[in-house]
């Protein structure tokens, strides 16, 4: 789970498409050809469609040896290994920590959910967040058994030292909140502390509703195929509580740089699936008395991560998130998450001193006449 792609660092030594390919068919065990570069990525990798000897064609994935490339690799390697044989992701077929280059199965080429929501048809855009929602939700189920596994695979695929867990990095975030409201004048309403390391405290501790997740959740992260959406990007896989994937559809998508909309039908059909498919491996999931305080922690959490990113843009200047691509200005979508935030708090009278804080950022921010985030190009 991380900032959108745009946002992040872009990858540095990188090899040339040859000494990947090498690197790929060592691995691999057979001789790979071909380095069609695979558009989409992350801009933290390289992507290449190769040929395969034995015929049918590969996706090889490479990895900068300096920077978040040697935790990136390790991730996608064990994630994609734990999803390996699930029929919701490419498996795994080869990985070198040494080279940080992973092969694995190629599903074609196609759209993504992005795309049907950026799209012209509603039907096409319901239809991938739904396939979307579910597959989500039935990756954390058919591994909720084999948790105890990706510790030991990501120490296998590990270049280096660990890297800081997502979980202390979110938990950070969530805690610097304040620091970050200064900057718009905003002061700190009493009981807030206590609040936010109430929050920092639930994504450390996943507890008993721990879910392994691909992380990066983005509706570009997945490819729509005849057979269902498909999980692609599994360079921030890990464990983390239900409640923060769960959070990520209602929002919706809480690190995307595509974000506008759902429409409310379509935004509850969604986690209802989501939720359907973890409720088959965790029936507490069902109880609503557990459900929706988990997701209200989950949305706090993200949003508080937002002021950590969003804000410096949204202060610089409003400029859109993704300069080529249809996509919302920072100012825009940095407030409807205090809106989204604000909403869910009031109505269940939770967290009141975050829910105060949330409008006090609101109030702030006025001035800026940004306009409502609109829906999905889609839904208009």
């Amino acid at each position: 789970m991380r900032v959108p792609d745009d946002l992040g660092p872009t990858m540095d030594a990188e090899p040339s498409a040859g000494e990947v390919v090498a690197a790929a068919s060592a691995a691999l065990g057979r001789v790979l050809t071909g380095s069609a570069l695979v558009s989409g990525g992350s801009g933290r990798s390289m992507v290449l469609r190769c040929a395969d000897q034995v015929g049918g064609t590969v996706i090889v994935k490479s990895y900068p040896l300096t920077g978040e490339g040697p935790e990136s690799f390790a991730a996608e390697a064990a994630g994609l290994a734990l999803a390996t044989g699930s029929g919701l992701s490419p498996d795994l077929l080869a990985a070198d920590a040494d080279e940080l280059v992973v092969v694995m199965a190629d599903l074609g080429s196609g759209r993504s959910m992005a795309d049907a929501l950026l799209g012209q048809s509603a039907a096409d855009a319901s239809a991938a967040v739904l396939s979307w929602a579910g597959v989500c939700g039935e990756l954390s189920a058919v591994t909720s058994g084999r948790l105890d596994e990706l510790p030991g695979l990501v120490s296998r695929y590990s270049a280096g030292p660990p890297g800081t867990p997502f979980a202390e990095v979110l938990a950070g975030s969530v805690l610097r909140a304040p620091d970050r409201a200064a900057l718009l004048g905003v002061t700190t309403p009493a009981g807030l502390a206590d609040e936010l390391a109430t929050v920092a405290g639930f994504v450390q501790r996943p507890d008993r509703f721990a879910v392994f997740t691909p992380g990066d959740l983005c509706p570009d992260n997945n490819l729509l195929t005849p057979a269902g959406v498909r999980l692609l990007d599994f360079e921030a896989a890990g464990i983390y509580p239900v409640f923060l994937d769960a959070a990520y559809i209602r929002m919706p998508f809480s690190t995307c740089w595509c974000v506008f909309r759902l429409p409310a039908e379509l935004s509850q059909a969604a986690e209802a699936r989501y939720r359907a498919a973890v409720c088959t491996a965790w029936p507490e999931l069902a109880d609503d008395a557990v459900w929706q305080p988990g997701i209200r922690r989950g949305i706090a959490a993200w949003t508080m991560n937002s002021m950590g990113w969003l804000l410096g843009r949204a202060l610089g200047g409003d400029p859109p998130l993704d300069d080529e691509r249809t996509s919302p200005r920072a100012r825009q979508l940095i407030r409807h998450r205090w809106q989204v935030l604000a909403g869910e708090l009031e109505a269940a009278d939770d967290l009141p001193s975050l829910a105060a804080f949330a409008r006090s950022l609101l109030a702030a921010t006025a001035d800026w006449h940004a306009e409502e985030l609109p829906l999905y190009p889609a839904f208009r």
